[in-house]
């Protein structure tokens, strides 16, 4: 038989002996421990709240919502969607109905990542629960979890909180029910870790680290516990959730083979170098410390991290000096430390090879967001090293109110460390430019409902072309029920500048449909494919043709270039003017009547692109 993991409460008391007087008044009681985690988790539930509250949507949201409001919410093709190397169905899901609900308004998303953050900060409070019991030393790596700024740019960036907070959930909540199946024995906690796991992996493919991590903090507690047989005894007194795990991973896997392209980026050793240096020099240690205090920004890029000097080379030789103080403190935990530093490694080795190219900066690693769920691994690290025993030579002194005030001055330094980078990160992330332009162009579009718009670019403060097609106003508005249609053609041209604002616009005159040769029409066009020739020929990109016509009655017609796929233009009886979108090149525009009855002619008119009236 292989014994149980300990219980925390077995291994260390909750309270220890007074030194001259009954009531040790600097050791809280378990209740009182309880409570001030409580009032720590309301604490930063309270913080967090502000920084939702004065975010916005920005990038990727746009493109989840577009989605949303473009596609059927159950359809597969909206779930089972390859967003840029990460498979995320529940997160498409959630941001969907969230869409529906309240089309742009940010109040909601603002509350989910709350609720999100409340689940997770829970849920790493009972883990440190279950692993150290309620003695004072959890609020040591629970306060590094709730405060830490290294969770902060993926909680504000409402696409990445759909990952980063379901991962983090995960790695909390399945650890601590793998730890109590190995402690008791009980099915229940196979089951429930189990449903955990799959619904964090539907948020985050991440996720799939989790039961990972779950086998390696109970190891690790029987290690530090002095098992003789660590790993086996994990391996036996979880096989349940183990075996069920690996079925789960299987399915996913299968699953995400089809669906996701993967796309490694190019690198060189230099950059992956370098890369891992700024993740943990400038990115990681300075957040072990509450920093990096200051932040930097170039709008439309997130918020990176830019520590002080002093704080990079201090926080550097605080990690050092804490390692190695654990290791001469307590036995057993050199094993804690290589798994952390493991787990870091893959996260930054993924990100290395999913995201370097010719271009990539290394402040990537600055930005944190591939770091986050980092924390609740060094938490779990800390609450293991807290749980080893001591070393002889520690075994007999003990702790008093020195020591005591000694840790909670430390503990409220850290806070308020993480605090002031907690604002100062929210002064830059509120620079962003799409909260103007959203509210001006939801304005200017229901102000202007009256007639159909091409469909156009966002701007490049907002999206970047590399978005396309989601960058397309099409896609970025479609949830909004007051405004116009967007379509290949219109009888009125009007373009949204970079302010959001809707403005007058013309199709300027790179090429130029000539006069026709029938004398008082043009070129006459009927149901057969008339080819109006252009000054010069176009290369093949997005075109804007306008049409000047004459029509023998209402009807549709089709427009195409030489090279590209036509559209279908609805014209009006009479002397009007149709504009039209096309991709394509070529030396000529095709058009055709789609009624044997209707015939046009057609006179000059430019080709080119649309851009404001002046």
């Amino acid at each position: 038989m292989t014994a149980p993991v300990p219980t925390a409460e077995s291994t260390s008391p909750q309270t220890a002996p007074s030194v001259g007087g009954d009531a040790p008044w600097w050791r809280p009681t378990g209740t009182r421990v309880l409570q001030v985690a409580a009032a720590l988790v309301a604490l930063q539930l309270l913080v967090r709240g502000v920084v939702a509250a004065r975010g916005y949507y920005y990038w990727d949201d746009l493109i989840l919502t577009g989605r949303a409001g473009t596609m059927s919410l159950l359809s597969p093709e909206f779930l089972l969607y390859d967003h840029d190397g990460h498979f995320m169905p529940a997160a498409f899901l959630v941001a969907g109905i969230a869409n529906t609900l309240a089309p742009y308004q940010w109040a909601l998303p603002a509350l989910i990542l709350v609720i999100l953050q409340a689940l997770a900060s829970l849920a790493v409070l009972r883990l440190l629960v279950v692993l150290l019991g309620r003695r004072p030393s959890l609020l040591i790596p629970l306060a590094l979890y709730l405060f830490s700024p290294l969770t902060l740019p993926a909680f504000a960036w409402w696409a990445a909180g759909l990952n980063a907070l379901p991962m983090q959930i995960g790695l909390a909540a399945v650890a601590a029910d793998a730890v109590l199946l190995c402690r008791t024995g009980r099915a229940r906690y196979a089951w429930s870790a189990l449903a955990v796991f799959v619904a964090s992996l539907l948020f985050f493919e991440k996720a799939v680290l989790v039961p990972v991590v779950a086998f390696a903090v109970v190891a690790l507690a029987y290690r530090v516990d002095g098992h003789r047989k660590p790993l086996r005894a994990a391996l036996v007194r979880g096989r349940r959730l183990w075996a069920w795990s690996a079925v789960v991973v299987a399915g996913w896997a299968a699953v995400y083979a089809l669906v996701v392209t993967p796309s490694p980026g190019e690198r060189t050793p230099e950059m992956t170098v370098e890369l891992i240096r700024h993740s943990n020099y400038r990115g990681l240690f300075p957040t072990l410390l509450g920093g990096p205090w200051r932040w930097d920004r170039w709008p439309p890029s997130p918020p990176w991290a830019v520590p002080p000097e002093a704080l990079v080379v201090v926080a550097a030789l605080a990690v050092l000096a804490c390692v190695a103080g654990t290791l001469a403190w307590k036995r057993r935990v050199g094993w804690v430390w290589i798994a952390t530093a493991a787990y870091v490694l893959a996260s930054e080795t993924a990100m290395v090879i999913a995201r370097s190219s010719p271009d990539t900066t290394y402040e990537l690693g600055q930005t944190l967001r591939y770091l986050t769920d980092s924390a609740v691994v060094v938490a779990i690290a800390l609450a293991l090293v807290l749980r080893a025993p001591t070393r002889d030579r520690w075994s007999g002194r003990r702790s008093g109110p020195r020591t005591a005030g000694v840790v909670s001055v430390l503990v409220a330094a850290f806070v308020a460390s993480s605090l002031w980078s907690t604002a100062t990160f929210v002064a830059r992330w509120e620079d962003n430019p799409t909260v103007d332009y959203l509210a001006r162009a939801k304005a200017s579009l229901a102000a202007n409902a009256d007639a159909p718009m091409l469909d156009q670019p966002v701007s490049i403060w907002v999206l970047l072309p590399v978005a396309y097609p989601h960058n397309m106003a099409g896609s970025v508005f479609a949830a909004l029920p007051d405004r116009p249609e967007f379509a290949p053609s219109t009888p009125v041209l009007r373009k949204m500048d970079d302010s959001g604002d809707i403005v007058d616009a013309q199709v300027s005159w790179v090429r130029a449909i000539g006069e026709g040769p029938v004398p008082g029409c043009g070129y006459r066009v009927t149901d057969a494919t008339t080819v109006l020739p252009l000054d010069g020929p176009l290369a093949g990109w997005e075109w804007a043709v306008q049409l000047n016509y004459l029509a023998s009655r209402d009807g549709e017609i089709e427009v195409g270039l030489a090279e590209g796929e036509p559209v279908t233009v609805p014209v009006r009886a009479g002397l009007n003017t149709a504009y039209v979108s096309l991709d394509g090149g070529g030396p000529g525009v095709r058009v055709r009547t789609l009624d044997p009855e209707l015939s046009l002619c057609v006179g000059v008119g430019p080709v080119g692109a649309v851009v404001p009236k002046p």
